[in-house]
């Protein structure tokens, strides 16, 4: 695997682990916001389904990763 290969694979490995770590806490804070502003509870499912295809699209891109390296 030459080095930019392997560059552009950490980069995108960084990108996965900020997207699941902000979409974890912007989860959590949009449920206690919810919860303590008095929200509709349709909203948190609007919450639940936004960080679930966060978490799609990140299980996705690590999957790709994975194939990636293991091609190598």
């Amino acid at each position: 695997m030459s080095g930019s290969d392997q560059k552009a694979l950490q980069r995108e490995a960084r990108m996965v682990a900020v997207v699941i770590a902000v979409t974890m806490i912007a989860w959590l804070a949009a449920g206690w916001l919810g919860g303590t502003l008095g929200l509709d509870p349709s909203y948190a499912f609007l919450f639940d389904l936004a960080a679930i295809a966060a978490f799609i699209w990140a299980l996705v891109v690590t999957w790709r990763i994975k194939r990636q390296l293991a091609r190598k």
